[in-house]
């Protein structure tokens, strides 16, 4: 760990070094088409080679971050090897060093500098550019890389089956257990569906809005089992009380149920405020329909 973290603060001191690099050479280049820093110029010819390298190499730095922590030592034993790491990281200051050698013998301060940074510039383009994706490419085709890249996919692909086999499980187990308690509810349920059948039926026959039984009912079933118990016992009501009143289209469990839990009145198609009205004209008048 504190190994890759010093490895980190080198690379962000090379890519600094190299944004100096690069701006410098901008400067300069701006300078010699004889006017003020500050004029924006056309890109061209010098400044657009240094405008083109600093947006590559800012686009594959960040390539490079993504693929570097996917690799593998196994696969890339060159690559991810320390002293590679280390000649990566400081690829920027080997180009000065190797551009200050070069300029060696020059007494003008502008061109010793230009060289110095120019090499900075070439030497990380050549090894973060060419040269690591090269190495990279060429690690992946030896013997000993392409089997065990070939041994880790088939473990992904059977660690993902795996994943996917549970979920299935899962999946059924809940399935299984929800459709258990659905029989168990539906053997417990049965004689309240047929009393609220028959409350509904009351409303139809003699007018006998009996609503605070049905809402006792609905509490009853929503402490059970939550809004699914609700479901299933309106379900079976309605199964009981359409045989019965198989024109009837109101539903007054929904309308007497209004509010429980998270129990939302569904007007039923066709329906309208005036059959709500219908309903509490022959109520108590304690329900407001929505």
């Amino acid at each position: 760990m504190v190994r890759r973290n010093r490895l980190k603060l080198v690379h962000f001191a090379s890519t600094l070094w190299f944004a100096l690099s690069a701006g410098y050479l901008l400067v300069l280049a701006l300078l010699q088409t004889g006017r003020s820093w500050w004029v924006i110029v056309s890109l061209s010819g010098y400044s657009t080679l240094i405008a083109f390298l600093l947006i590559s190499l800012y686009l594959f730095s960040i390539f490079r971050g993504v693929a570097r922590s996917q690799k593998t030592a196994a696969e890339h034993p060159l690559t991810t090897s320390v002293y590679y790491l280390v000649f990566y990281d400081i690829s920027p200051f080997l180009g000065t060093l190797a551009g200050a050698l070069s300029g060696i013998g020059i007494t003008k301060v502008s061109q010793y500098t230009m060289l110095a940074a120019t090499g900075s510039l070439w030497a990380t383009f050549l090894v973060w550019i060419v040269i690591d994706p090269l190495l990279g490419s060429i690690e992946m085709l030896l013997p000993s890389s392409r089997k065990h890249r070939r041994g880790r996919l088939a473990q992904t692909k059977a660690m993902r089956q795996q994943e996917r086999l549970a979920a299935r499980r899962l999946l059924s187990e809940a399935r299984s257990r929800e459709e258990l308690e659905r029989t168990r509810w539906n053997e417990t349920l049965r004689p309240y569906a047929e009393k609220l059948a028959a409350l509904a039926s009351s409303v139809e026959a003699e007018g006998n809005w009996k609503e605070a039984e049905a809402v006792d009912i609905g509490v009853s079933a929503w402490q059970m089992g939550g809004l699914n118990c609700m479901r299933q016992l309106h379900s079976m009501a309605m199964d009981i009380y359409k045989q019965t009143h198989p024109d009837t289209i109101t539903d007054y469990i929904s309308i007497w149920w209004d509010g429980i839990g998270s129990w939302r009145c569904q007007w039923p198609k066709g329906e309208s405020e005036s059959g709500g009205e219908f309903a509490l004209n022959k109520g108590s008048g304690s329900h407001r329909p929505l």
